[in-house]
Order: structure tokens, then sequence, then C-alpha cells
């Protein structure tokens, strides 16, 4: 079947006053290839998330451990507090600018991101990034809800004891299989009722892990008697030659750590209601929240180090450490509510509508979940995460580049050239100004592989320290390497600008 339009001007309806459109009033879209109830345009009236919607959703999504880890990877490869935080903070201000560029098609037209990006890579082409987003996605499922398996199981095996000692299977104690399942499922249930659960999930779950976090501050700074040793520890790298062959990949690795979001931030904003909401909430709650944390993370690791003589970086760790029934009971629910918040979020959403908009006739919303969770575990992503250099440079730069590339693609195609004019019913229909060559855009095709090839051509590893040659994969593009989103969003994007300059698309 093809998408079906009564007999009316194909333009548009004019804007509400929040500058929000929707499909105009009598649109049938019929073709399963590419339409189902989870991926047309939310209706104006159910555009309601506020400025505290999408700010609880941030601050939910950026207080996790994994975020917590990071100031501490970045301290394990020499540098000193200071240098960490400023790193941190530095990266998700940058980030900040792709997601508010690609949120702001969220309000304005209510589609998520597979949909946005048929407008440059065509309907059939936008399968390519959202396979990649949802593979990165399904990844990051799996680590996420590994490590708050581990959470639950070392917290629980405080209480009752003798968890660690019980018969391994596969390596692991049985018992931790068990709190990984049951976290696992917990996950998706949540998730299975849809965004307006998710929603009213993160309005409470944000302020709680705030506390959580806050608690857990207050008590290490009582038994240390205050925060000193580890602020006091200069930098084994300096600020000469040393630190910024360091600095610059952890940039690019610190900004990669959400720029999966700054491709699908149209997920969330298409219910957003207006663009001041989802630029405030946003600038609100990113940079701010995952800076504060990172700070939160070395003066809580600076007291641990007071206290027991070591630095101990893994919160959930350090909370294991108390004897209080309490508090043992209230970090286990710490760690479930912020693991699960950013999991969810960050992590299903995403690849739930990319594997819709795969196969919409077979694949919902709902299903799209189920599929990510299965792919997450399946995979076993979790060892990624062995080491800092691993994580940092080898997994968060790879996909750092390749996102970087895309996010070029979609910042230009929707700013630069179509000037955030799209046609909604035409995202929906083959043989439309979106279908290009049977339903591709080689322009974006073509910049997305030279965008990639140069972010992530030269990537290496140190000898027995990752998978990548020492010289590069491609030696002449190992200098670009350590620089990966920014040279994949910059390449992909002139690409893209150059090769549609002499079209212009009538939208």
């Amino acid at each position: 079947m093809t998408a079906t339009v009564p007999p009316a001007p194909s333009e548009n309806p004019i804007p509400d006053p929040a500058g929000r459109v929707e499909l105009p009033p009598g649109t049938v879209l019929t073709d399963a290839r590419f339409v189902n109830d989870d991926l047309l345009p939310v209706p104006l009236a159910r555009r309601r998330w506020t400025t505290y919607n999408f700010t609880a959703l941030w601050v939910g999504m950026a207080h996790n451990i994994p975020s917590w880890l990071l100031a501490s990877g970045l301290v394990a490869l020499g540098m000193d507090w200071k240098q960490a935080v400023l790193t941190i903070a530095l990266a998700n201000v940058i980030v900040l600018a792709p997601m508010l560029l690609t949120g702001h098609a969220g309000p304005k037209y209510g589609i998520p991101f597979p949909v946005l990006a048929r407008a440059s890579f065509g309907l059939r082409g936008a399968n390519l990034p959202a396979m990649i987003r949802a593979a990165v996605a399904c990844a990051w499922f799996g680590i996420q809800t590994w490590i708050g398996g581990q959470g639950i199981f070392i917290l629980l095996g405080k209480l009752f004891g003798g968890w660690a000692e019980a018969s391994e299977v596969g390596g692991q104690p049985w018992t931790l299989w068990v709190c990984f399942v049951l976290f696992w499922a917990l996950e998706l249930a949540i998730i299975y009722r849809g965004m307006e659960a998710l929603r009213r999930f993160e309005n409470w779950a944000a302020p709680f892990v705030i506390v959580g976090a806050l608690v857990l501050l207050a008590w290490i700074a009582n038994k240390a008697g205050g925060l000193g040793p580890l602020l006091d520890q200069p930098s084994r790298l300096g600020w000469g030659a040393d630190f910024w062959p360091v600095f610059f990949p952890s940039l690019m690795g610190m900004i990669a750590f959400w720029s999966t979001l700054s491709l699908n931030i149209p997920d969330f904003t298409r219910f957003g209601a207006g663009q001041r909401a989802q630029v405030w909430g946003q600038t609100l709650g990113l940079p701010t929240t995952m800076t504060l944390f990172a700070l939160l993370s070395v003066f809580v690791t600076s007291g641990s180090l007071a206290v027991y003589g070591a630095a101990i970086w893994d919160p959930v760790e350090l909370a294991a450490k108390t004897d209080n029934v309490f508090g043992l009971l209230f970090a286990l629910i710490t760690v479930l509510v912020a693991t699960i918040s950013v999991n969810i979020a960050a992590n299903v959403v995403s690849p739930a509508y990319d594997l819709a908009n795969l196969a919409p006739k077979f694949i919902t919303f709902r299903t799209g979940a189920l599929i990510t969770g299965v792919v997450g575990v399946v995979i076993m992503p979790w060892k990624l995460t062995e080491t800092p250099e691993l994580y940092i440079f080898t997994w968060l730069g790879l996909v750092g580049g390749l996102l970087g590339t895309v996010a070029g693609i979609l910042i230009a195609d929707y700013w630069i050239v179509r000037r955030t004019r799209l046609d909604l019913t035409d995202l929906y229909t083959p043989g439309g100004r979106y279908w290009y060559t049977s339903g591709w855009n080689v322009h974006a095709v073509v910049a997305f592989l030279v965008g990639g090839v140069l972010a992530v051509g030269g990537s290496h590893s140190a000898p027995g320290k990752g998978p990548f040659p020492e010289d590069g994969l491609i030696p002449f593009l190992k200098p670009l390497a350590d620089y990966g989103w920014a040279v994949g969003l910059a390449a992909s994007l002139a690409v893209y600008v150059g090769l549609t300059a002499g079209t212009r698309r009538r939208v």
C-alpha cells in the first residue's frame, strides 16, 4: 500500500504560536513499510513535556555509576581531580550544542530520530544511522544492566551474607546471574509501559538520586573528618607536553559518552511543549549535572582514601563498607533507581524507535524495546569497561567518531540545507521529496563514508591495550584519531553541504 492524502494542498498547515507543526487534517498514511503509530508525529495536544521534565530527564540519566566512574577513569590515566572535572565539564558544554540543534525538530514536528534522518538519508537510507545508533544503545544497555546487577549483588550480599560464595555458573556466582536477570526484567517492565510512564519515573527518580549521592557524600565526610588527601594529589601529567596527548582523546571520549543522545534526542523532545522547554531543560540538566556529579565522585573518593587508606572509586563498593542495615537498603534503592533511570531513557528508547523504523509493520516501540533487551545481553558488552584505555579510548572513541559523523549530516541537512523546514507527509511517503534514489540519498551516504573513515580510520591502541594496530588502521590518519568526534562531525557536515550546494530542495 502507499500513503494516501485527501485532495488538498500538500503544504503543511500554519504552525501554532509556539512554531509547532502537525500533519494536515485528514491525512491518512497507510504504507506499513514506513508508518506505524509509534513513528507518526506526536499530536500537538500530547506535546506537553516542560522544562522540568527535560531537566529531570538529564539529572536522572547523568547520575549513574558509569558517569561516576568517568572522573576516576581520567584520574587513573594520570590527571588530577581538577583536570578530570575540567575535561568532563568542557566535553558536556560542547556536546550540548549538537544536542540542542538536533533536538529542535522534536518539538517543532513531533518526530523521532529515525524519521528525522529520513530527510537527509532517505526513507530507506535512514536505517543506516538508525541501526548504528541502535547497536551502540544495545551495547550500553548491556553495560549498564550488568553494572546494576553487580550493584544489587554486592549490596544484597552484604545484607544476607554468603552470596559471593555461591556455586558458579559461567564463571560467576549463580546469585549474581539472578540479580542481573531480575534487574534486566525490571527495566523492560517499566519501558514496556511507554513514554508517559518513563516521564513520570524520571520526574521522581531525578531528585531521589541527587539525595542519595549527597547522603553518600555526607556519610563519608563524617567518617573521614574532611575531604582532604585526594584533592591535594598532584597530576602525573602536569599541564605541559604530557597532558595534551591524554587530554584530547579523553575529551573526545567524554563527548562520546553523550554523543549517542545528541542523535536521538528528538525521541524525547518530540513530546516537548515548545523549543523553550527543551533548550532550557537540556541546558540546565546536562552540563551542570555532569560537572557536579564528577565533583561529587572526586570528593567522595577523597573521603574513602582518608577512611580506608585506598581510593574506592566504585560507589557500590564504597556503600557496601557500611554495616548499617538502613544505609545498605537506601544504597540498594539508590543504585536501582539511578541505573534504571539512565538505562531505559538513554539505551532502550532509541533502539526501540530505530528497530520500529526498520520494519514498522512488524516491530512496535514495545517490541523494539524487548529486542534491545535481548541483544544487549547476548553481545556481552560489559567487557568494554575492563580497563580505562579500552573504555575511554577504544569504545568511546570509536563510537564518538561514527556518531559525530551522523550528527554532522543531520545538522547540515536540517539547519543549513532546509533551514528547519520539513514536509511531514513526505517523511512517510515513498516517491515523495525524501525518496531520492530508491529511498537512499547518495549524498548522505558519501558524506557518512568520508566522515567515518577520517574519524575512525586512524584508530590505534597501545601494545596490549586494545584491538587496533599501534600505527593505526590507516596509519596516515592516526593523527586524526584523537579528535574522532570533531573530525567526523566537521567532515561529514562539510561534504554534505558541498554535495548538496547545487541542488536546491523545495521543502
